[in-house]
């Protein structure tokens, strides 16, 4: 069974080269192009300055996929709005690990004092991304038709929900 643990500097190799397979071969992402192991760190720095978590699926020393909660805008009226990003190595699909990175994510972020998370989902046709957030309770709220172009083909975005904790039933502050 795979740890889910806070990610570590010694991780950004492989959350890296994650992450670059997902935009070379994966539309749910719209990056064109890899980010480099400094972007990485650079992105990961900024979400762990935010007190958000960002962390890894781990199995006997290998890193197998990242999640991470990210303020859905900059503006501070979202402050309590967040985004979860989920990314699988390809070798290890279909081992449960979304759902176990996305529901700790989920735990985490709430803990952080997040009331909302949004899933953005790249390609309406993905229906792994759009499965596990629907698995763990998910709402649909729309989506946005053709607002991406990569593999030369129009993308979807798909907009879903969940409120945790107290959601939106009590003042947050």
């Amino acid at each position: 069974m795979p740890t889910i643990r806070p990610s570590a500097d010694s991780d950004l190799p492989a959350i890296t080269a994650i992450y670059r397979h997902h935009v070379l071969h994966g539309t749910g992402t719209f990056e064109i192009d890899p980010p480099s192991e400094a972007d990485m760190a650079g992105r990961r720095a900024d979400v762990l300055a935010k007190g958000l978590p960002w962390l890894v699926a781990e199995k006997d020393g290998q890193v197998l996929g990242f999640a991470y909660a990210n303020w859905f805008k900059p503006r501070p009226a979202y402050r309590f709005s967040a985004e979860d990003s989920i990314y699988i190595a390809e070798d290890a699909r279909g081992m449960g690990l979304g759902r176990t990175l996305l529901g700790e994510l989920a735990t985490q972020a709430e803990a952080a004092g997040v009331r909302k998370l949004l899933a953005v989902i790249g390609d309406s046709a993905n229906a792994g991304s759009i499965g596990v957030h629907r698995a763990l309770g998910f709402t649909d709220v729309g989506v946005m038709r053709s607002v991406g172009w990569k593999f030369g083909a129009w993308r979807d975005i798909v907009l879903m929900e969940k409120s945790l904790g107290a959601g939106d039933s009590t003042s947050p502050e």
